[in-house]
């Protein structure tokens, strides 16, 4: 059985989780507006492997969300969850943050699309669309949010969620658009397509990997 340590530290919410294979046996997260993931993140993997009562040598791979997301956020996760793969000489697997949390509300009611949303900044939120198997309908993109944007999918129901929902609510304004306050990633929805991710030996080169910042649009932006 694969013992696997997820990170999770794209917006706000600083997360780990420890897996046996697919079982969730240990969560420590904190969701913070002064985005503490620095002081917090290396004190939760510490905390995680000791209520688990594990070594970090035990540990098959890591699983770290690579955004898009927070710069510094997904910095501190990525040079973290690299420190550890190369110290204990194990395999890297990354996780696109917003697959992870679309995966996470599969099971919220009956909706044909989910549109899991990041916070950019001003109108701007990182957003993809999937449908109920969870494949990519619509690829990742820095959206300007307008009433029309999403017009395509609102033939149908839509769920939308995360931390730049929120401010979507009162522009886009149709009966096939329902929305979820309060969710933010969590290393807990990265089981189950972290463990596929190892068991099909997907993994990333440590030296190379970079997370997914979309920065181009971002700087560009003024």
């Amino acid at each position: 059985m694969a013992l696997l340590l997820a990170i999770e530290t794209t917006t706000k919410n600083c997360s780990v989780a420890l897996f046996q294979d697919v079982n969730l046996i240990h969560l420590c997260e904190h969701n913070s507006e002064e985005y503490s993931h620095s002081e917090n993140l290396t004190l939760f993997i510490q905390q995680a492997v000791h209520d688990a009562n594990i070594l970090l040598e035990d540990i098959d791979a890591i699983l770290v969300s690579k955004g898009p997301g927070s710069y510094t956020g997904l910095r501190i996760g990525t040079a973290t969850a690299k420190g550890l793969c190369y110290s204990l000489d194990i395999p890297l697997v990354s996780l696109s943050t917003l697959k992870s949390m679309a995966f996470g509300m599969l099971s919220e009611g009956e909706y044909s699309f989910y549109c899991p949303m990041i916070d950019a900044r001003r109108m701007e939120v990182f957003a993809a669309i999937y449908d109920q198997a969870n494949n990519e309908v619509r690829e990742v993109r820095a959206d300007i949010v307008d009433a029309n944007i999403y017009s395509d999918f609102l033939k149908e129901k839509v769920l939308f969620f995360g931390d730049g929902a929120f401010k979507c609510k009162d522009i886009i304004r149709h009966p096939n658009a329902h929305f979820v306050d309060g969710f933010f990633p969590s290393a807990r929805h990265m089981g189950i397509l972290g463990v596929k991710k190892f068991m099909d030996k997907e993994f990333e080169n440590i030296a190379y990997f970079e997370p997914y910042y979309l920065k181009d649009f971002v700087i560009g932006k003024k």
